[in-house]
């Protein structure tokens, strides 16, 4: 264990040695091994979007295999991924990348911003994760039973030494389509997930934009016209750089973006990206350049 990883775990003052453990799998596999920093593979499009708009692009990404080997192939921190997918590669693969599995789920029909839970903590001992991964959308109705769900299934990870990823989503009640991705929304987001326990946060990046009128006055005078400026007071938000927090990749764009967002997560003191769509829709070839390269930008080679 590298010097950078024992003073991330230290930070997390009240786990037992088992959820240490679980996490120093994660911050010790692969390229990045070692340096703080994470690139996670999530591939849970198939339930929120259907399998043709997330794998036709690229056929070979229907089969679960397929994703395990990306992620393995590309020294990747850990793979995520709903219980059918970890478990159709779960022998295959056992002990070559640490596994998330994600608890809860959507899909593109429902008219509600609400995720069921498919699968638990039980399952995820079972399948040998590092970690189990659960969303909740702060301004939906619906997140009061989530933070409730959360509690539940965080708790007794805990209990068995497993580490607890939340991706804090905010959608739904009196939020705009633009303020789903201010920056007062997307800090307030992170910090609700470090309040419920995570050890992992996953949040999107944020825009300059300030949603809510009652926090304007809280943001007035300060600087937040780049990226990197916005992603450190997402970090700072995380209980002030205590917890782990890595940034979603978003909808499919250019491999310039992308390398340009990995940049500003690493310049503002982000932990990382969790990507999915902008690697496994691109080739296989292609997106094993694409997520080497990225690994050169965090380790701060480029």
């Amino acid at each position: 264990m590298t010097p950078t990883v024992k003073a991330i775990l230290d930070k997390y003052e009240s786990d037992s040695p088992a959820t240490k453990a679980n996490l120093a799998r994660i911050l010790m596999q692969g390229k990045l091994g070692g340096t703080g920093k994470l690139i996670i593979l999530p591939v849970d499009q198939g339930f929120e979007h259907g399998p043709a708009r997330s794998f036709a692009v690229n056929p070979p990404a229907y089969d679960p295999h397929y994703h395990y080997q990306l992620a393995i192939d590309a020294g990747l921190s850990a793979y995520a991924a709903p219980l059918g997918m970890l478990e159709a590669g779960a022998e295959t693969f056992a002990g070559q990348i640490p596994t998330i599995l994600k608890c809860n789920s959507s899909n593109s029909w429902a008219t509600s911003i609400d995720q069921a839970v498919t699968a638990g903590v039980d399952d995820a001992l079972r399948l040998g994760c590092a970690a189990i991964g659960f969303t909740i959308y702060p301004g939906s109705d619906h997140v009061f039973e989530q933070m409730e769900e959360l509690r539940e299934l965080s708790a007794q990870a805990k209990s068995v030494g497993l580490a607890t990823v939340v991706w804090s989503y905010p959608r739904g009640g009196k939020l705009s389509k633009e303020g789903e991705l201010a920056l007062d929304v997307g800090a307030y987001a992170a910090h609700m997930a470090a309040l419920l326990g995570a050890h992992i946060i996953k949040v999107k990046l944020p825009t300059d934009h300030i949603e809510q009128a009652d926090a304007k006055k809280a943001y007035e005078g300060g600087d937040w016209s780049t990226q990197a400026k916005r992603v450190a007071h997402v970090v700072q938000c995380s209980f002030a750089g205590r917890r782990i927090v890595v940034f979603s990749g978003g909808a499919a764009k250019g491999a310039d973006a992308v390398y340009q967002d990995a940049r500003d997560i690493r310049d503002g003191g982000g932990n990382g990206s969790i990507i999915g769509r902008n690697t496994f829709q691109r080739e296989r070839g292609e997106a094993l350049a694409m997520l080497d390269k990225l690994v050169r930008i965090y380790k701060g080679e480029e």
